[in-house]
């Protein structure tokens, strides 16, 4: 049996739909799953075992044999707890099935096959009788079944169905709650994720943002981040942290539509837009056991707060921002349904308590084109005024220029700065209205044609007879997942060659691809084996996850938001390829072997990649690092684009004296627009 999977194209720009064998499917969603993440999560592991011998001892004082359903049992790890903790017999339940049998595999390792029965089945599945998968209710119920926003993952159905049909009333559940709590804020970093701002391009020309996109109330989707890696600094806290519901998981759960709401007095003057939002579960009744999801900041000691990227921290924009006065009373309401949260406004006396209010969702499609990353790279000032540098120097009064890149502002610019005529390529009808709403906002319209078509499409006509003397493109494609998937604009600009002018211009003019040995703070868990957990031997998840690596993906680098997972350069950063867009793209490969010596001391556990783009002779726009690398190896990278990161199968310790290298072996194929890659360490 054959399964299809999407994998970006450069060559096309498009997702295409590839036949892999039918093991590439759980292989890559082993590969890519945060279950090593969780086993190194020891603040989760040491709190859920506390919890869970707590409520076994609970229960054995009441002279009841304990018998612990735990639902989403992964590893099998947290029955193994129960059952070492003195449970009679777990029920362990396992949707995905090669998660299920390497559950089996590890029970029958500790030795608790007798105590413990692997389920593979989702919960609402399983049945409870003489003949049924559990051949009794269950008094202890044991989960984990949250995501970032808490109940993303369908924790509240489960919860419901566990009550109704699988579990005693009156049962023990670790957790026992959980808790959300929201913080009121300003910021204008946060809020320019979400809403278009008004960018100076000239001394007497604004482009300001089309209505429909400022009264929009924005994707209804969270916003999850690693919440710790943005500043303080960079929002102003408007009200206290709120306390907005609890969910107390040893009583039956609704997974009905509810609101609630938290009156507060306004403590900062400011424009209320963005609220972040975190939780945290009390392992026992009491309240004493507690794992947090706050951000490290809130931390006497920011090092004392726990890493982990399974549960991270969310952010929610307001429907509309709203002046707030100090003092003011207001009330900040969360609604949710089974699946989500979303958060509301308002002065006291206009708050109708009760009813759930309307989900938002995106009107002016704006935000269904960009993602938040996308709308903070547009917002941002240094990139826009170096983007409209470069044009400035290279436009003429008679300039035709074409656009290639998707919701690309650029042409806009060429055009505000005195483009005789402007053409930009926006094959996606979703993305030119947007582009439409703010060329008529703009009064532009007879400005800039967009074309709807892909650039081998375009013909001398729909340029109106006129030949293009200047190519621009940021390079940006909504598709592009890797760094040089943005060498698409490569691609479009070879199939465009004949519509080009002898001596035209290409902004970007090349592109250099940079890569950089890095010791990662926190993210090298992801990768890393676990071995034992707790005093239980889970080597058979690590050789499970190893083998799904060795299928494909330890061959190929993964996609990061570096700024939210702070490494270390222990070499400099090295340029290994650069791409010249005068030129089309060649029909031979283009290969680079090197090596980078170790300069820093520390653990290598990989190299980070990311391409900078020359726009002009003298601009170039870095989309990875956005300085050098400090003397003791600090980063600070672009909180815009994704970079590529390359683990090595085995981290090395650097001594950094130079004799240790990072070794390079890169081929890059036109026929596929896509990299080989092979890192190692070359020592002495």
């Amino acid at each position: 049996m054959k399964t299809f999977c999407g994998r970006a194209n450069p060559t096309t720009g498009a997702l295409d739909w590839v036949e892999e064998s039918e093991e590439y499917d759980y292989h890559q969603e082993i590969a890519r799953s945060c279950y090593a993440d969780m086993l190194h999560d020891r603040d989760r592991n040491i709190k859920y075992y506390q919890g869970i011998k707590a409520a076994v001892q609970r229960v054995k004082a009441r002279g009841e044999e304990v018998i612990v359903l735990d639902i989403g049992t992964g590893t099998g790890l947290l029955s193994m707890m129960a059952v070492t903790a003195g449970a009679d017999y777990c029920y362990a339940v396992e949707v995905f099935k090669p998660m299920a049998n390497a559950a089996v595999t590890i029970v029958k390792k500790n030795g608790f096959a007798d105590k413990i029965k692997v389920i593979n089945k989702h919960s609402t599945e399983v049945t409870v009788g003489p003949d049924g998968d559990m051949l009794t209710r269950a008094n202890v119920l044991v989960t984990e079944l949250f995501d970032t926003e808490l109940i993303g993952e369908g924790a509240l159905p489960s919860y419901e169905h566990a009550h109704m049909h699988l579990v005693q009333r009156g049962c023990e559940a670790v957790p026992h709650r959980a808790t959300v709590y929201a913080q009121l804020v300003e910021s204008e970093r946060l809020w320019s994720w979400t809403q278009l701002q008004p960018i100076d391009v000239d001394d007497d020309k604004r482009l300001m943002p089309p209505p429909a996109v400022g009264s929009c109330s924005g994707a209804p989707s969270v916003c999850d981040i690693q919440l710790s890696q943005v500043s303080p600094q960079s929002f102003t806290a408007l009200g206290p942290l709120c306390t907005m519901f609890s969910v107390d998981f040893s009583q039956p759960v609704s997974s009905a539509s509810q609101s609630y709401s938290s009156k507060f007095q306004v403590q900062a003057s400011g424009q209320a837009q963005v609220v972040l939002s975190w939780w945290d579960i009390d392992m026992d009744p009491e309240g004493s056991i507690v794992c947090s999801m706050a951000p490290n900041w809130t931390y006497a000691d920011p090092k004392e707060g726990p890493w982990r990227d399974h549960w991270m921290q969310s952010v929610y924009f307001l429907p509309s921002e709203m002046a707030v006065r100090e003092g003011e009373e207001v009330s900040l309401t969360v609604t949710h349904d089974d699946y989500s949260l979303w958060y509301n406004l308002s002065n006291s006396q206009q708050v109708s308590m009760g009813s759930p209010l309307d989900r938002p969702m995106c009107t002016c499609q704006a935000h269904l084109v960009w993602t938040r990353p996308r709308f903070g790279e547009l917002n941002d000032r240094h990139r826009n005024e170096s983007y409209i540098n470069a044009l400035r120097s290279v436009l003429k009064p008679d300039s035709v220029c074409l656009g290639i890149s998707d919701g690309s502002l650029l042409p806009i610019f060429a055009s505000m700065i005195g483009a005789q005529k402007v053409f930009t390529i926006e094959n996606s009808g979703m993305s030119r209205q947007v582009i439409e709403q703010i060329l008529e906002c703009n009064s532009l319209k007879d400005k800039v044609q967009l074309l709807g078509m892909r650039p081998e499409q375009v013909t001398s006509a729909d340029l109106e007879g006129q030949q293009v003397s200047l190519l621009i493109g940021e390079p940006y494609f909504s598709t592009s997942l890797l760094p040089w998937h943005s060498l698409f604009f490569w691609y479009c600009r070879t199939a465009l060659a004949q519509t080009l002018q002898p001596n035209a211009t290409i902004l970007p003019s090349s592109a250099t691809l940079y890569v950089m040995g890095v010791e990662f703070q926190d993210l090298w868990r992801i990768r890393a084996p676990c071995v034992t957990c707790e005093g239980f031997d889970v080597t058979p998840m690590d050789e499970m996850v190893q083998q799904s690596l060795d299928f494909r993906e330890s061959r190929e680098a993964e996609p990061h938001p570096l700024w939210e997972y702070p490494c270390r350069g222990l070499t400099n950063p090295q340029p290994v390829m650069t791409f010249n867009f005068q030129q089309c793209v060649p029909e031979q490969p283009i290969t680079s072997q090197g090596s980078v010596p170790l300069l820093r001391t520390g653990c290598c556990h990989g190299v980070a990649l990311w391409m900078e783009f020359h726009l002009t002779d003298d601009v170039t726009l870095s989309m990875g690092l956005m300085e050098p690398v400090s003397q003791e190896g600090a980063c600070k990278w672009s909180p815009h684009r994704k970079q590529g990161v390359y683990f090595l199968k085995s981290p090395w310790e650097s001594s950094g004296d130079g004799r240790a290298s990072v070794s390079y072996n890169l081929t890059f194929d036109p026929s596929l627009g896509d990299i080989k890659l092979d890192f190692s360490i070359a020592s002495p």
